[in-house]
């Protein structure tokens, strides 16, 4: 990482309690968390959309928002997201040939046709989000999802974007280790949220 951060060993206050959130799943903060640590609000900022984006109580499923994830931060290039939502995308059954395919041509990858338009509204909101216009959400439903779900989806590839965003603008560049429990990543939600 290029800037400076605070280590967990070294927070107090709210900070401390904004680590601790991931903490207690995964034993530390991750990258991305402490990459805020100079501005706590940040952090708890962070960790509370990281949350509520992954607990939207929508139709979709973990896959499908993998799946959105993974494509998001492939179109970015940014490695150290892709290697993280890899991990989920093996626990949803996707195999390495697939997640390769998906990489290197997300609107070419076989996948069912609901999925196929999730990566499709993903692929344009990434690459070219002024282009967007009803006809997409159109499509969407015609796939069959309805608008919490395509709220989740916009939600899940809007949030990646940021996060790659500030993965690549900050240097963190690492890739996660394949036996990280990804799922843990998610923070728990704030009290009294």
């Amino acid at each position: 990482m290029w800037i400076k951060t605070i280590p967990y060993g070294d927070s107090e206050g709210d900070l401390r309690y904004q680590y601790d959130r991931q903490v207690q799943t995964l034993g530390e903060p991750t990258e991305v968390t402490t990459s805020g640590s100079l501005h706590p609000p940040l952090v708890q900022a962070r960790l509370d959309l990281y949350s509520a984006t992954e607990r939207c109580p929508s139709r979709l499923t973990a896959h499908q928002r993998n799946l959105i994830s993974y494509v998001t931060s492939a179109l970015n290039r940014t490695g150290h997201c892709m290697s993280q939502v890899t991990i989920k995308l093996r626990q949803t059954g996707f195999s390495d040939d697939q997640i390769a395919s998906l990489a290197a041509n997300p609107l070419g990858a076989n996948l069912p046709p609901a999925d196929a338009a999730l990566v499709r509204y993903a692929a344009k909101l990434t690459t070219d989000p002024g282009s967007v216009t009803e006809k997409d959400i159109e499509d969407l439903r015609t796939a069959g999802f309805a608008d919490l779900e395509i709220l989740d989806a916009n939600s899940q590839c809007s949030h990646l974007n940021y996060v790659n965003r500030v993965a690549m603008g900050l240097g963190i560049h690492s890739i996660v280790d394949p036996d990280f429990p990804a799922y843990d990543a998610i923070p728990a939600a704030a009290e009294g949220a």
